[in-house]
């Protein structure tokens, strides 16, 4: 295989929002989010090399991310955090005061994956709250980067200093954001430094890459781009479609929607275009070579996985990251075990670094 000499920034994914299953929809004691069990996936992200985790939210499953950021500072001496928040849960100023302490105790390696959803009990319009999540992006970049804030906007208005504790230098950390909608590409383009997407097929990540490249420089800005994946790896394809196959032998179908059904973001444009695929896979669940739809059965949001030997998965990354891809957010099930498998067999043939400010 030609070798990819362009670096990427490869991340795992921390299970807090109880989404870790040796069988996807089967409950495991074992393996509900707990503080021990996300440290223990932490942990092993950081002696398996990766160069990223991302800590996800929730509001009614799992355990909080700020919290668990806070936590987890002063056991790891290298590996940087992901931080998940929603838009509108918290007051701008008061986040960006926790942000800028939890970066003091990550040394820097904080970074931010900015949520638009509802909050539990709100029902508001997508471009309303887009134009919230993007205010609360400007909000927080200037705060973050020593600026004091006259803030008069459509959602919030104050006076405020920023932060005493805000990383030297004036950078703010960097903000990860995804959406397909109109809406999203527009909030992204405006505001974020790194573009997130779900899996799709090749074409179609070369087209939204293409783009968000135009609506950033409208806006006379850059981004960068995220690809958050799956991955199932074994010795061999056949094993590997045997363990993909062996995650859903226990689903109900019923259960699998009901999970489906849980997410806030159950009817948003991503998620609609992650049943898409499904439909349109084969009678095995796959879309493309080695993309595998069967994990959207039984979860909401990123529903797909790459399935295949070390060189397969291997040349798969290598292809996203030919079409534009810079960073890769992986997971699989169960995840520290995974973990465990892609940091032996592809980790180490990769190119990667952390993205930095």
């Amino acid at each position: 295989m030609k070798r990819m000499d362009r670096s990427c920034e490869v991340a795992w994914f921390a299970a807090l929002c109880d989404d870790d299953y040796e069988f996807l929809g089967v409950p495991d004691p074992a393996l509900r989010s707990s503080w021990t069990h996300c440290r223990d996936i932490a942990l092993a992200a950081e002696s398996g090399g990766f160069d990223r985790i991302l800590l996800p939210s929730g509001y009614t499953l799992g355990i909080d991310g700020a919290a668990f950021a806070g936590g987890m500072a002063p056991l790891l001496t290298r590996l940087r955090l992901l931080l998940a928040i929603r838009t509108g849960e918290l007051w701008p100023p008061q986040q960006a005061r926790q942000i800028a302490t939890l970066d003091q105790m990550l040394h820097g390696r904080l970074d931010i994956n900015i949520i638009s959803s509802d909050l539990p009990g709100e029902t508001l319009d997508s471009a309303p709250r887009y134009r919230r999540t993007l205010e609360v992006m400007q909000i927080l970049r200037a705060l973050l980067e020593g600026r004091a804030l006259d803030h008069h906007g459509e959602h919030y208005r104050f006076a405020v200093e920023p932060p005493r504790i805000c990383w030297p230098g004036g950078a703010s950390p960097l903000f990860y954001f995804g959406g397909l909608s109109e809406a999203a590409r527009e909030t992204a383009a405006a505001g974020a430094d790194i573009y997130l997407m779900w899996p799709d097929r090749l074409e179609a990540v070369r087209a939204i890459v293409a783009d968000m490249q135009r609506r950033a420089a409208v806006h006379g800005r850059s981004l960068r781009f995220g690809y958050r994946v799956h991955v199932v790896v074994r010795e061999t394809e056949a094993l590997a479609r045997v363990a993909a196959e062996r995650l859903l032998s226990r689903l109900d179908a019923k259960e699998g929607a009901a999970i489906r059904a849980r997410s806030l973001d159950s009817a948003s444009a991503g998620v609609a275009r992650q049943a898409e695929l499904r439909e349109d896979a084969d009678r095995d669940g796959y879309v493309e070579a080695n993309l595998w739809t069967g994990i959207g059965r039984a979860r909401s949001g990123c529903g797909a996985a790459i399935v295949g030997d070390p060189d397969q998965v291997l040349a798969k990354l290598w292809t996203y990251q030919e079409a534009g891809i810079d960073a890769f957010i992986l997971s699989g099930y169960p995840h520290a075990a995974e973990a465990d498998l892609f940091a032996r067999h592809v980790l180490p043939r990769l190119n990667h670094a952390p993205i930095t400010r």
